[in-house]
């Protein structure tokens, strides 16, 4: 189960690839082939099969030959671990965010899976392109909006206001800094992992986020790959800290917060 699972992962993977790839260009997502980002010509199956190909090819354009970056097999390998690591841990993750307990496994697990795919998606862009798309956002939290619905109508409305209460805090901070410390594609993440987390988690949440931030931004400073006004994106670091909570939040809860 967990080769297929992998390998499942990495074909999601490859598609994660041309959605990072042409996302941000304003290029259809749903239409056309994928091609060589350098001669532009049409990339065939057989030279488009997850991690096999890159290394048939010897990393390189059978076109043009241009060298193939290592981020498209280290997307789609980082995607097939991911998936697996979430198979794996879903009772984990269920005892840190107990409303996807009340859904069916395969629902909680395939809502699991997109998060993944949205946030590894956030992950890069932000990483490259300093920009966290809308439509990234929008979907996953239109559908939070009714899995939340779905899984506990109870705590529909706290989440709700967590995701926005963190959306709010981000927002103050993005204007005392005068969109510094904090861009407003920052704030939508926040109204969206906010929403999934709750209001306990979301504490937990953007406090590791933060500690992560300002101890990766430390170094860069010290390094001197950064100055200190230079703008670091902090989506990946909303985007970590997210991670640590739902696998171990339930752990901070009880020894640093005390509740």
């Amino acid at each position: 189960m967990v080769i297929f699972v992998f390998l499942i992962g990495t074909v999601i993977g490859s598609f994660l690839n041309a959605f990072i790839y042409r996302l941000p260009k304003g290029i259809s997502i749903l239409r056309g082939r994928s091609f060589c980002p350098n001669c532009k010509k049409t990339i065939f199956w057989y030279d488009n099969i997850p991690l096999l190909s890159f290394l048939l090819l010897g990393a390189r354009c059978r076109s043009c030959k241009k060298k193939i970056s290592w981020q498209y097999p280290l997307i789609e390998f980082l995607t097939g671990l991911v998936f697996v690591l979430l198979f794996y841990l879903q009772p984990q993750i269920i005892s840190n965010l107990t409303w996807l307990g009340n859904l069916n496994p395969y629902v909680s697990l395939s809502y699991l899976f997109l998060l993944a795919f949205l946030l590894l998606a956030i992950f890069f862009i932000d990483l490259k392109h300093t920009i966290i798309p809308d439509e990234t956002i929008f979907l996953g939290f239109t559908i939070t909006f009714f899995i939340l619905i779905l899984a506990n109508f109870d705590s529909f409305y706290s989440h709700l206001l967590a995701g926005f209460s963190a959306g709010l805090f981000l927002l103050l901070l993005h204007l005392l800094t005068f969109g510094r410390g904090m861009g407003l594609g920052d704030v939508k993440l926040a109204v969206f992992l906010g929403s999934v987390l709750g209001l306990y988690n979301s504490l937990i949440w953007l406090t590791t986020s933060f500690i992560i931030g300002g101890f990766i931004g430390l170094i860069l400073i010290t390094s001197k790959k950064k100055k200190l006004k230079s703008q670091v994106p902090f989506g990946p670091f909303l985007i970590i800290g997210f991670l640590i909570t739902i696998l171990w939040g339930n752990i901070i809860k009880q020894y640093v917060f005390g509740f």
